[in-house]
C-alpha cells in the first residue's frame, strides 16, 4: 500500500491496526475524538474490538483487564481524560503489564481549551501516576512519525512490560498529510505466557500466573519497585532517540524544541540562515527518557553561546535541558500555551534577541 492522505487521528487508530492491536476502548474527549469515530468502523472490519467505557476512569482499568490477559491493547484520550486514567496507569506500571496510550493534548489547566498544546510535558514525564511510576513517551512531530511511533509502541510496551505513551498535541490529531504504514514495524506479540493471567489450560502447567500491583510485604513492595527501576534505567540507554538539525555550522544558538513546535522553529532555523545567522536544533523524539547527551554535546560546541527551550507550555521542558546543558551554557525558554502557536517570525525575533 503506498502512501494515502489521512488525518492524524485517523493515521494513529490505523496504524494501530497495522502494527496488530485489535484492542481498543476509549472514551470521546476533543481534539481526539477521530480515533474513536475511525475505529468504531474499521474494528469490526478486522475482527477487532472497539468498547466505549462509561468514563475514563472505567477505560483505564478496562486497558488493565486486557494487558494483564497478555493482549495487545491501547487508548487514546486528551489531557483531562489522562489524568482520570493516571491511577489504573499507575496500576498497569506496577503490574507490570504492557499498554500504549496516545495523549493528544489540549491546553490547560482545567478544561482549557481544545487547541494545541503541550503543557502536559510534565505529567507525561515525571507525573503520569502515582508511587514512583514511569512510562516510555515518545513525541512525533508529523502524521507519519506518529504512525511508526504507535506501531513501534507495541512491542516497546511488550519488551518492558510498561505502558507507552505517545505525546502528540491538536496539531498532530487535526492536521492532514500523506502517510504509509511500514509493514516490516508490525509485529506479533512477544511470549505472554510466562506471566500474563490468561489462563492455566491455555498455558498447559499448572503455576498460576498473578497479575497485580498489591505488595504488603514492604521487602516485596521494595523488590517490586527495584524491578522497575531496572527498566527505567535500561530505558535511558537503549530507547533514547532525537534529531538534530542544521548542527554541522558554527551555531551561536541551540534551540530545544519537540513535537510541531520543532516544525515552526526549523522554519525559523531556515529563515535565519538566510540572513547569514546560523542555529541549530535538537528535537527529542523520546521525551522520557530525554536525549541529555545530544542536548549537551550540542550546547558544548565551543560557537554555540545561548541555549533556548521552545515549547507550546510555560516552560515544562526547560528543567529537562537545563539538567542535560549542566550550567555550560546559559538557558532560556520562550513559548506560549493557550493554543496560540508561536510563528516563525517570533522564533527569530526571539533568537536575534538573544545574540544582540
Amino acid at each position: 500500500m503506498g502512501k494515502v492522505l489521512m488525518k492524524g487521528n485517523e493515521a494513529i487508530g490505523e496504524a494501530a491496526i497495522r502494527a496488530g492491536c485489535l484492542n481498543y476502548f476509549a472514551y470521546p474527549i476533543t481534539p481526539q475524538s477521530e480515533v474513536a469515530e475511525y475505529l468504531t468502523k474499521r474494528m469490526p472490519e478486522v475482527g477487532g474490538v472497539f468498547l466505549q467505557g462509561e468514563s475514563e476512569v472505567a477505560v483505564a482499568y478496562m486497558i488493565f483487564g486486557a494487558a494483564g490477559a497478555g493482549e495487545r491493547v491501547f487508548t487514546t484520550s486528551s489531557s483531562p481524560g489522562i489524568s482520570l486514567m493516571s491511577e489504573g496507569i499507575s496500576y498497569i506500571a506496577g503490574a507490570q503489564c504492557p499498554a500504549v496510550f496516545v495523549n493528544i493534548m489540549r491546553g490547560g489547566p482545567g478544561l482549557g481549551g481544545i487547541l494545541p498544546s503541550q503543557a502536559d510535558y510534565n505529567q507525561a514525564t515525571k507525573g503520569i501516576g502515582h508511587g514512583d511510576c514511569r512510562m516510555l513517551v515518545m513525541a512525533p512531530a508529523s502524521v507519519q512519525e506518529a504512525v511508526e511511533m504507535v506501531m513501534n509502541a507495541f512491542p516497546l510496551a511488550e519488551k518492558y512490560r510498561n505502558p507507552v505513551m505517545i505525546l502528540g498535541d491538536g496539531l498532530i490529531g487535526q492536521m492532514m498529510e500523506p502517510v504509509e504504514f511500514p509493514d516490516h514495524l508490525k509485529t506479533e506479540p512477544s511470549n505472554k505466557d510466562d506471566w500474563a493471567s490468561n489462563g492455566m489450560d491455555h498455558r498447559k502447567r499448572s503455576e498460576r500466573n498473578l497479575v497485580r500491583s498489591l505488595f504488603l510485604d514492604p521487602t516485596a513492595l521494595n523488590d517490586n519497585n527495584l524491578q522497575l527501576k531496572a527498566k527505567y534505567d535500561q530505558m535511558k540507554k537503549e530507547e533514547v532517540r532525537s534529531e538534530s538539525y542544521n548542527s554541522d555550522t558554527d551555531y551561536k544558538v541551540l534551540i530545544v524544541s519537540y513535537g510541531t513546535m520543532s516544525r515552526v522553529c526549523r522554519t525559523a532555523i531556515d529563515a535565519l540562515k538566510e540572513e547569514g545567522i546560523d542555529v541549530a536544533m535538537v528535537r527529542p523524539q523520546t521525551v522520557f527518557p530525554f536525549p541529555e547527551q545530544a542536548v549537551r554535546d550540542a550546547a558544548q560546541k565551543e560557537s554555540c553561546k545561548q541555549v533556548i527551550s521552545i515549547e507550546m507550555s510555560m516552560g515544562q521542558m526547560v528543567e529537562d535541558v537545563e539538567r542535560s546543558v549542566r550550567g555550560g551554557k546559559p538557558v532560556h525558554w520562550f513559548g506560549k500555551c493557550g493554543g496560540d502557536v508561536p510563528t516563525p517570525e517570533e522564533v527569530v525575533d526571539v533568537v536575534k534577541s538573544l545574540i544582540n
